[in-house]
């Protein structure tokens, strides 16, 4: 959070947060709520704002390492009907589709298909956590590089 989220307090800051992933929406035309930066995503989730949810594999949570309270709903990588269709429904089973929901992946990729597809199965507040927990290659950006709670 910086400086001006922090003057109105803390629903200030989750209330700015909200309008700024809806207005990165707007200017990607995204079909989902919205998109927030790993260190919004945190700020949502220590407030209570907003449910993570991590879409990688069983592997990479193993070697690359894992966000502590985050379910894992496992993006299905050949994307055919039937392998959605259970994401669908795990997710389904698992979280309030009133409530925000914030998907991660390695690189903010996977976790984009995630928050659109549940957008389109009546998640209505369905957002991509940009850059996602690894970051992109030689950017020094993702969850791990901002300095956020992870463990192996």
């Amino acid at each position: 959070m910086n400086a001006r989220d922090l003057e109105g307090g803390q629903a200030a800051g989750t209330a700015g947060i909200f309008a700024r992933a809806a207005e990165r929406t707007r200017e990607h035309a995204l079909r989902y709520a919205g998109a927030v930066t790993p260190g919004e995503a945190w700020s949502l989730v220590q407030a209570g704002e907003a449910a993570l949810v991590d879409v990688r594999t069983p592997l990479e949570l193993a070697t690359v390492g894992r966000i502590e309270g985050a379910p894992l709903i496992e993006w299905p990588r050949d994307g055919d009907d039937e392998a959605i269709d259970r994401f669908v429904g795990e997710l389904a089973a698992k979280l309030d589709p009133a409530k925000p929901v914030l998907f991660i992946c390695r690189s903010g990729v996977r976790s984009h298909y995630a928050a659109h597809v549940a957008s389109a199965v009546g998640f209505q507040r369905a957002y991509n956590v940009l850059e996602g927990f690894e970051g992109h290659p030689g950017a020094g950006d993702g969850w791990r590089a901002a300095g956020l709670p992870w463990t192996r």
